[in-house]
């Protein structure tokens, strides 16, 4: 359910803010180089996350469970720096790949990091 919902937000994004223009071609970098430039923008994205989901009224009144839902809800309010993660990685590792690193490693993982940033939110 997560999964569908986060991916039903960042397509109708992706619609209102049109494709990625990558007319110069991809930049030629090392692994760690392209995850240096990376790196900052998953961070930015998480970080955005964790203060939205501690944010959110609901936090803390429900099982921890339900943060699937809660980092559902805030995702409106954190679509430019995911935006910015996602495009960041077609840039660098090729078309597609950004949705595809959201919807895969990076969710599996937001759940975990959520929960472990909130303890270092206040509330």
């Amino acid at each position: 359910m997560i999964r569908a919902s986060l991916l039903a937000t960042v397509l109708a994004v992706a619609a209102v803010t049109g494709p990625y223009d990558d007319s110069a071609g991809p930049p030629t970098l090392t692994a760690q180089q392209k995850m240096a430039a990376t790196e900052p923008l998953i961070r930015s994205a998480t970080e955005c996350i964790v203060r939205a989901v501690v944010a959110n009224p609901r936090y803390g009144a429900q099982p921890v469970a339900a943060i699937g839902d809660l980092i559902v809800a805030s995702m409106p309010s954190c679509v430019t720096p995911v935006r910015a993660m996602i495009d960041a990685y077609d840039r660098y590792y090729g078309q597609g790949s950004g949705e595809a690193f959201f919807m895969g490693p990076y969710l599996d993982v937001l759940p975990r990091a959520v929960t472990e940033g909130a303890k270092n939110e206040p509330e």
